[in-house]
């Protein structure tokens, strides 16, 4: 178990988020584009990064030579051990049911571990992130597998690059779109509010099984479109966007 201040970070696809674990809480919060960084290189997030950590775990789906690099550049800034979160087969109150957990993106595991932290019943964990990933567990921590389907932008980005008519998408600030406005009458909107629907769709769909089999699932939504994604689902879901970070947070905490 950690005692010391550590610097968590959730390196996605498309955004690096970050929080100091202190006295058993996650604070300063932050987030920066992957494409800042490709454009004026790691000096822009370090800057905006505590010094004064004893550790740094690192949630990483961009790739070993990102993760090579990053390790370097935080062992600089921070002077403390930088380690890289991994999926495992059982720990923390998780049963992975991948033959290989390594295989698993470590994101989805530190989310299930997060979210198993908070809640001891069944659980339907969604990030909507770059991808849309979908994890259900039953009450015993035991994951019964997942999901994966793409996320608002590529949907949009397929028909884009295979179809000729659609434009790049300018998503709108998140509003509910139930009734007859998920109908639109023009195609950008048309693109968005599809996309909005196939993911909602994929997310009421897996709870509904998951109810007609026995379970009654608590849902967990974390991620970057994870605000555009609320409005439209029914019933209780609740709302964690650092869930990741709680994952591991909780990691540090219990070892």
């Amino acid at each position: 178990m950690t005692s010391g201040r550590a610097l968590l970070l959730d390196v996605g696809n498309a955004r690096i988020k970050w929080g100091t674990l202190d006295r058993g809480r996650i604070v300063r919060t932050g987030s920066i584009r992957q494409q800042a960084l490709q454009e004026s290189g790691f000096s822009v997030l370090v800057s905006r990064l505590p010094r004064d950590v004893e550790t740094v775990l690192v949630s990483n789906v961009a790739g070993p030579g990102f993760a090579a690099k990053l390790a370097g550049v935080l062992g600089i800034h921070c002077d403390a051990d930088v380690r890289f979160a991994r999926s495992e087969k059982s720990a923390f109150g998780v049963r992975n049911s991948y033959r290989q957990p390594r295989t698993m993106g470590v994101d989805r595991w530190a989310a299930m571990v997060g979210a198993r932290a908070e809640l001891k019943s069944a659980l339907c964990i969604v990030d909507a992130g770059t991808a849309v990933t979908i994890d259900v567990l039953d009450r015993h921590g035991q994951h019964l597998g997942g999901q994966i389907i793409p996320g608002l932008h590529l949907m949009a980005e397929a028909l884009k690059n295979n179809t000729s008519g659609i434009s790049e998408l300018r998503l709108r600030p998140a509003k509910d779109v139930s009734g007859m406005a998920l109908f639109a009458n023009n195609t950008e909107r048309a693109v968005q509010t599809g996309a909005l629907n196939a993911i909602c769709g994929a997310i009421e769909r897996s709870v509904r099984i998951m109810r007609s089999e026995g379970y009654r699932p608590g849902i967990i939504l974390t991620g970057g479109g994870a605000s555009r994604i609320l409005k439209q689902l029914d019933g209780k879901v609740l709302h964690r966007p650092n869930l990741v970070l709680q994952g591991l947070a909780f990691m540090l905490q219990s070892r």
